[in-house]
């Protein structure tokens, strides 16, 4: 893979008084994607109140989401705006974003520059306005460590490498240590994926190749995974339980800790019936050692996994126009 250098910015590992490790970077947690049908009544409220803005809302109960909309099709100009407007009030908010898959999974022929056009025309919105934390390029488990399929991996980082760019590949020949150096030298960001294990699948890791960290947990629904008939809600119907979480906590805070890394971004992508968020928060609550904001709605769906890392409700840590829909987190 030939790639242009980049110049990254270095968050360096620091010490406390006592000579503990922590972390140099800054981590992020959120879903992938927020409108979804099945959140009502358990992420979002049922009715909805007035007014009430499901992307807001996420952005006052994370500090990221990943946009999932631009794997189907690229986002318009305005569409991507209105996203940058909403979360106008979320200062830290970063939107991460997927790759259109005519990029990444429609390999039968070349794109077009019209093609690339429009995905910059979205995607240019939000770095211009410093919301746009990394640009996803998911390959499926079939693109396999050929020389068509690097030299194909080449061309996209190389037409897309204005942005911070991170890249998940799901069969284990790509882990090869010249693939993970390549990466690292040309400043791009390995996605470390947990997935139902079949063979020659990618397991669980921790790699740091670029200033930023990716981590991204999809479930363990191995009845579904593969099933080409399998609705795509059931095959992400997976509630982690805290056991199976906190191993990724763990190479969270590894990543985050390495001295090239700026920040990190952990999704979960689980998302049938809000179970990603539920997942999201207990792993901000791992990593942090803090106990979390809740909506009252998902600490319900899933209190047997999420007691223990939710407070009890007091001081809201949102806007108060949603503070009565929220188990509330805090000292």
């Amino acid at each position: 893979m030939s790639v242009m250098k980049s110049r990254r910015s270095v968050a360096r590992r620091s010490t406390s008084a006592k000579g503990a490790r922590t972390m140099g970077a800054r981590v992020r947690f959120g879903p992938a994607g927020w409108m979804y049908k099945d959140w009502e009544g358990i992420v979002y409220p049922r009715p909805k109140p007035r007014h009430f803005d499901q992307l807001r809302y996420i952005a006052e109960l994370f500090d990221t989401v990943e946009i999932n909309s631009s794997f189907y099709g690229p986002p318009l100009e305005r569409t991507a705006g209105s996203w940058v407007q909403r979360v106008k009030e979320c200062k830290n908010f970063r939107f991460t974003a997927k790759l259109w898959k005519r990029f990444t999974h429609e390999r039968d022929k070349a794109w077009t520059t019209g093609e690339v056009d429009q995905v910059r025309a979205g995607f240019d919105v939000m770095m211009d306005a410093g919301r746009l934390g990394a640009v996803l390029l998911q390959f499926p488990w079939s693109f396999r460590r050929t020389e068509e399929n690097r030299e194909w991996l080449g061309d996209v980082v190389r037409t897309f490498r204005q942005y911070p760019l991170v890249v998940e590949v799901r069969h284990a020949s790509w882990l090869a240590p010249e693939f993970l150096a390549a990466l690292k030298e040309d400043g791009i960001g390995f996605v470390n994926i947990d997935q139902p294990l079949y063979h020659d699948s990618i397991g669980p890791s921790a790699h740091a190749t670029s200033n930023v960290g990716y981590v991204r947990v999809h479930g363990r629904n191995y009845k579904d995974w593969f099933r080409d008939k399998a609705p795509v809600e059931q095959r992400y119907n997976y509630l982690y339980k805290a056991d199976e979480l906190q191993p990724w906590a763990e190479r969270t805070r590894e990543i985050a800790e390495d001295p090239g890394t700026r920040e990190v971004y952990v999704i979960t992508n689980n998302h049938y019936k809000g179970k990603a968020v539920a997942n999201a928060l207990m792993l901000k609550s791992m990593v942090t050692g803090a106990k979390v904001t809740a909506p009252n709605g998902v600490f319900e769906a899933y209190e047997d996994v999420m007691t223990g890392y939710v407070a009890t409700p007091g001081r809201s840590a949102v806007s108060t126009a949603h503070s009565d829909l929220l188990l509330t987190a805090g000292p």
